[in-house]
C-alpha cells in the first residue's frame, strides 16, 4: 500500500498510480429507500441510476458503494440476504455495462452492536476502500441522500459531494456542470 501525507493524496498518486472513486451510498441514491431494503422482492433502481453511473464511469470514476445496513443488526435481514441482492444489484448493473468495483456496508447500529468504526458518518469504509484501491480522495467524489453520508466523506478527505434532494437527474447535471 501506498503512505499517505497530510493531504490524504497517497504518494503513489503523484506517480499516476491512484485510483480516482465515485463513493454512492445505497439506499435513496442507487435504489429507492423503503427503509431497511434487504431483499430482491423490495429493491427498486431509482430512475436515472444507470444514466448517472455511465456518465461516472465515463468521466474516470471507479465505482464504489458505502452503505449503513442496521437492518441486519435490527434482524430485519441478514448478512446472507445483503450479500444475495448486492450480488444481485451488481450483476443487473454489469448487464447495463456498470461495474461495480466494490461495496463495503456497516451491518452495525450503536444502540444494538455498540459503537463501531465503519457506520457513517465515520470514514472507516471509504478509507479502508482508499487503503485497498489506492484511492486519490482528493479528486474523488462522494453522492449520498443524507448529512451522514456527506460528513463522512468530508471526514475521510473527499472535497466534492453532492447531496440528492429529489431526482438523480439534478446530480447528473451539477456532475456534468462540474467536470466537463
Amino acid at each position: 500500500m501506498y503512505e499517505r501525507d497530510k493531504s490524504r493524496r497517497c504518494v503513489g498518486c503523484r506517480k499516476g498510480a491512484c485510483v480516482k472513486a465515485a463513493f454512492l451510498d445505497r439506499d435513496g441514491v442507487i435504489n429507492e429507500d423503503f427503509g431497511y431494503v434487504g431483499k430482491i422482492e423490495d429493491f427498486k433502481f431509482k430512475e436515472g441510476i444507470f444514466d448517472l453511473l455511465k456518465l461516472l464511469e465515463n468521466l474516470g470514476f471507479t465505482l464504489f458503494v458505502v452503505t449503513n445496513q442496521s437492518g441486519i443488526a435490527r434482524g430485519y435481514y441478514s448478512e446472507e440476504e445483503f450479500y444475495k441482492l448486492t450480488e444481485w444489484m451488481k450483476e443487473r448493473l454489469e448487464k447495463e455495462g456498470i461495474e461495480i468495483k466494490d461495496v463495503r456496508f456497516c451491518p452495525h447500529h450503536p444502540d444494538i452492536t455498540g459503537e463501531c468504526e465503519c457506520r457513517k458518518p465515520k470514514p472507516g469504509m471509504i478509507l479502508d476502500l482508499a487503503k485497498v484501491y489506492n484511492i486519490d480522495l482528493k479528486n474523488s467524489i462522494m453522492i449520498g441522500d443524507s448529512e451522514r453520508d456527506i460528513e463522512a466523506a468530508k471526514r475521510a478527505g473527499i472535497e466534492k459531494t453532492f447531496k440528492v434532494e429529489e431526482s438523480l437527474y439534478d446530480i447528473i447535471e451539477k456532475i456534468k456542470k462540474e467536470f466537463l
